[in-house]
């Protein structure tokens, strides 16, 4: 590859002569050599010298007297930068290959490679650069800050010539806390499809990466994509979707969709890959284990599950492990008899897994099941009967088990926290919802669905959002991910009251600008003398909610399943929300 430095090895030469002579002092005893090759001589102390003629004669003629220059020895596998070292006794080095030496190199040749290879590499490198594609802006900066590289795209997408800003400061043409390839020359962070807003008025998608040499950064180079058409066609489809979501949810409540996989939003790989998971997994009434962090949406996935084979009328129970205390435990998932425990319900109680006869029993949070309970439940699975608390009578199973958990069973079980037979009988079948970092391409859609969902509930008509809204949403890192998400969005929309999203609505983990609050927000705040802290806030925003879904709940003489539809979400989500709410 001629762009590439040649080895010493590709460059040694082996026409020269090789005289020992025990001491410099023989010198004078030399007898001429005939030919033209370079002379060397080895003396006893194990030096090496070059033969060099006075200037103006011949090394060659009888009556000239030599003198000798010490020659530096290298290794055939040395870099040529350690060669070039060498040259400061002489033009001239003798190579070695297990100390026996093989030929010498000069430092004309040394130097007319390293020049060969350098043009043959500004060829390559100029022509990779012309034929890159004219939407992609590559830049970069040497280690002063001064552009060094400005492609064709660059200048199409920044409207700065080449000429203008070629060798000058990019601090002279963008602000320098916008820079993101002079923050990486700073502190060495990379960035991979970043959002990034060089100016004010636009966005680009970032890969940017430090030029290290000889462990120093010497500089940045930044591959940058316009997203500015793309996020402003976003805020007017945002605005003229609204009628259609509005559309849309009439029809819905009018024609129910029989689409199963309805509420699950996103068009990432990975989601597609959990959807079509759970297509083959609704074939069956195979016991399925859904894990994934808290808020990834595992019960929107258990109930699509369930109403992709399951008909209109089969019951779906959602039982969470977690909230129900140890001692209940047995009797809300097997019932009780009358009679079968003091202060129980005189009649007795069906039990969930009676409840979800012909359907789906949902075990959320499985991991925070009791480990006696572990052992019924196992032998539950695997006999499919029990018996109620204080019955006699053997009642039969019949219906599908799909268990959660946002806690690693595997450690649990070797931490003796989860019984190892139990995790075996509920993964027949498994997979995991990734978390919102690992899709965040799916946030359009999902904050779309959210502002819907909320301004139908609270009575909002968003008209647009601040684009350093989107740009902070997509840049946060999303812990709570689908869950926090939502809540955020509710904020927001409980805050724009004039129909207009601001970045100052956001809350202060996500908010990465200087956070001024706005009139809207302080009168909002003064109305009820609240001090603006995170539990005023949401005893606030809890308020509010009830008494918007008590309005809800009238409206539907008190329908819940009617109202879960209307709203988009899950009969067992809004008893949740309800039963947070105190809300009967």
């Amino acid at each position: 590859m001629k762009h590439v430095l040649p080895s010493l090895e590709r460059l040694v030469r082996t026409d020269y002569h090789m005289l020992h002579l025990p001491d410099l002092s023989d010198l004078n005893n030399l007898a001429a050599v005939e030919d033209e090759l370079p002379i060397f001589v080895c003396t006893d102390q194990g030096r090496y010298y070059l033969l060099c003629s006075p200037p103006g004669s011949d090394l060659h003629a009888q009556a000239v007297q030599p003198y000798a220059l010490e020659v530096t020895i290298v290794d055939i596998e040395s870099s040529l930068t350690e060669v070039a070292a060498g040259f400061a006794l002489a033009p001239y080095a003798l190579v070695k290959r297990d100390d026996i030496p093989v030929g010498y190199v000069t430092s004309q040749v040394i130097i007319e490679g390293t020049i060969q290879a350098h043009r043959h590499l500004e060829a390559y490198f100029s022509t990779t650069l012309q034929t890159l594609n004219p939407d992609v802006a590559i830049t970069l900066i040497n280690e002063e800050g001064h552009v060094a590289v400005w492609t064709s795209g660059a200048e199409q997408i920044f409207s700065i010539q080449k000429d203008e800003i070629m060798g000058k400061p990019a601090s002279d043409f963008f602000q320098v806390d916008r820079l993101q390839s002079l923050r990486t020359l700073k502190t060495g962070e990379s960035a991979h499809r970043m959002q990034h807003r060089p100016r004010q008025d636009m966005f680009v998608l970032i890969n940017s990466n430090p030029i290290s040499l000889d462990h120093q950064i010497i500089g940045a180079v930044a591959a940058e994509s316009d997203l500015t058409t793309q996020m402003r066609l976003h805020q007017e489809l945002l605005q003229m979707t609204n009628k259609v979501h509005h559309l849309q949810k009439e029809v819905a409540m009018l024609s129910p969709s029989s689409d199963p996989y309805q509420h699950i939003k996103g068009n990432s790989r990975s989601i597609k890959n959990s959807i079509e998971t759970i297509r083959k997994i609704s074939t069956t009434k195979a016991t399925v284990l859904i894990q994934g962090k808290s808020g990834t949406g595992k019960e929107l996935f258990a109930k699509a599950i369930h109403d992709a084979r399951e008909g209109s009328g089969a019951p779906y129970i959602a039982i969470n492990c977690g909230a129900i205390p140890a001692a209940l435990f047995e009797s809300e998932l097997f019932g009780y008899e009358r009679g079968a425990f003091s202060g129980a319900d005189p009649k007795g109680k069906k039990g969930k897994f009676e409840l979800a006869s012909g359907g789906t029993l949902f075990l959320d949070e499985i991991g925070e099941m009791p480990l006696e309970m572990q052992v019924k439940l196992l032998r539950v699975l695997e006999e499919r009967s029990y018996f109620p608390v204080g019955g006699t009578q053997l009642k039969k199973v019949d219906c599908r088990i799909i268990a959660a958990t946002n806690r690693d069973l595997e450690q649990m079980i070797s931490e003796a926290t989860f019984r190892e037979d139990l995790y075996y009988r509920l993964n027949v079948v498994s997979f995991e919802i990734p978390s919102l970092r690992e899709r965040k391409e799916d946030i359009y859609e999902l904050i779309q669905s959210f502002l819907h969902e909320f301004a139908l509930i609270y009575g909002r008509h968003i008209q647009s959002i601040a684009p350093d809204v989107l740009e902070d949403l997509l840049h946060y890192d999303w812990p709570g991910n689908i869950r926090e998400l939502r809540n955020t969005i509710e904020r927001l929309v409980i805050f724009s009251t004039d129909g207009e999203i601001k970045r100052e609505y956001l809350p202060d983990n996500i908010y990465s600008g200087d956070k001024q609050l706005t009139a809207d927000t302080s009168d909002l705040c003064k109305q009820n003398d609240i001090p603006i802290d995170g539990a005023a806030f949401q005893t606030e925003l809890d308020n509010f909610e009830r008494n918007m879904l008590s309005r809800a709940l009238a409206a539907v003489n008190g329908n819940k399943l009617t109202l879960a539809k209307q709203l988009g979400i899950s009969r067992a989500t809004l008893y949740n929300k309800l039963k947070r709410l105190n809300l009967s």
